[in-house]
C-alpha cells in the first residue's frame, strides 16, 4: 500500500470514527438537527483538508472537537442578524401530554447564548476540564467557570418552569 493510500485510509478511518460524537455535540450546540448535520460536514472537511496537523495533535479527537465548536459560533455570528426567533410557530407539531427530559433539555439550551452553550456541552456534556474548554473555546478559565454558573442558573430557572407546569412539584 503505498503512502497516500494509507494516509487517505488512517483519514476515512478517523473521520468515521469521530462522526457520530461530532453530530451530538452538534446537536446539543445549535438544537437543530440539519444545522448540525451541516456543522458536521464543515468540521470534517476542515479535518481532511488540515489532515497533517490533526493526525500529529496530542489529542486529535479534541481537536476535532475545537474545530465543530468553531464552526457552530462562526455560524451563529455570521447569521445572528438573518434568522429572528419568534414565540409562537405558524405550524406546530402535536406535542405531548407529558414533554420528554430531553425536549425540555433542548428547549432549555435553546434559551442560553450561544457561547454559554458551547460552554455547557463541552464541560458537562462532553466531560471537559475548564482548562480544555477554556482553550477549545479560546477564551479565559475564568470566562469558562463564570459562563458555566450563568448557564446552569438558566438551565435550572427554564427546567424548574418545565417541573411545574407538569405538576411534578
Amino acid at each position: 500500500m503505498s503512502v497516500r493510500a494509507r494516509r487517505e485510509a488512517e483519514t476515512e478511518e478517523f473521520l468515521r470514527a469521530v462522526s457520530p460524537r461530532l453530530f451530538r455535540t452538534a446537536l446539543l450546540l445549535c438544537g437543530d438537527h440539519h444545522l448540525a448535520e451541516d456543522l458536521v460536514q464543515t468540521a470534517l472537511g476542515k479535518i481532511y483538508v488540515s489532515w497533517g496537523k490533526v493526525s500529529r495533535a496530542e489529542h486529535p479527537q479534541a481537536y476535532a472537537r475545537a474545530i465543530l465548536t468553531r464552526a457552530y459560533l462562526s455560524h451563529v455570528r455570521l447569521h445572528r442578524t438573518r434568522e429572528r426567533p419568534v414565540a409562537h410557530l405558524p405550524e406546530r407539531a402535536a406535542r405531548s401530554e407529558e414533554p420528554t427530559l430531553r425536549l425540555a433539555l433542548a428547549q432549555a439550551l435553546a434559551q442560553l447564548t450561544p457561547k454559554e452553550r458551547a460552554v455547557v456541552v463541552l464541560r458537562y456534556w462532553e466531560d471537559r476540564s475548564v482548562e480544555e474548554t477554556a482553550k477549545e473555546l479560546r477564551i479565559s478559565q475564568g470566562n469558562v467557570r463564570v459562563r458555566a454558573l450563568r448557564a446552569l442558573a438558566k438551565l435550572r430557572t427554564a427546567l424548574e418552569s418545565e417541573r411545574e407546569a407538569l405538576g411534578e412539584r
